[in-house]
């Protein structure tokens, strides 16, 4: 029998929606204010989705402390009170958008986790704009 487990954590971090490609025009009319050359924050909520067989000895499908630890680990600590851009490796070249850190908390998170375990990331930029992935 299949079950999904959800765990919830936070983060703070600042970012810029930019392409260094294109005029600042263009940036502007592409991001707007999301586009602020001195940044602007977020209140992240992050949602971890695990989907797998119960254990039958433990009644588990992961143990959510051990889920709690791992996303802190490599997630949270990477991310929180963090400007995005500048201090972290993974947005030196890739837009930080919505789409992009949830495809990049769940690539560092999947490298963690048993393949048998199905993992989803929904990742809240705001109370009302919030993405999904895998879709």
């Amino acid at each position: 029998m299949k079950v999904a487990v959800f765990r919830k954590e936070h983060f703070n971090a600042a970012h810029r929606l930019h392409n260094p490609e294109w005029s600042d025009e263009k940036n502007d009319l592409v991001f707007g204010k999301c586009n602020n050359p001195h940044y602007h924050g977020h209140n992240y909520e992050l949602f971890v989705k695990l989907t797998g067989e119960v254990d039958p000895v433990t009644g588990y499908v992961y143990d959510m402390k051990k889920l709690s630890d791992l996303i802190k680990e490599k997630v949270i600590r990477q991310f929180d009170h963090k400007n995005l851009n500048l201090d972290t490796e993974y947005f030196k070249d890739l837009n930080p958008t919505a789409e992009n850190i949830a495809v990049v908390i769940y690539n560092i998170l999947r490298k963690e986790l048993d393949h048998n375990l199905e993992l989803k990331i929904r990742l809240y930029e705001t109370e009302r704009n919030f993405v999904e992935y895998p879709a």
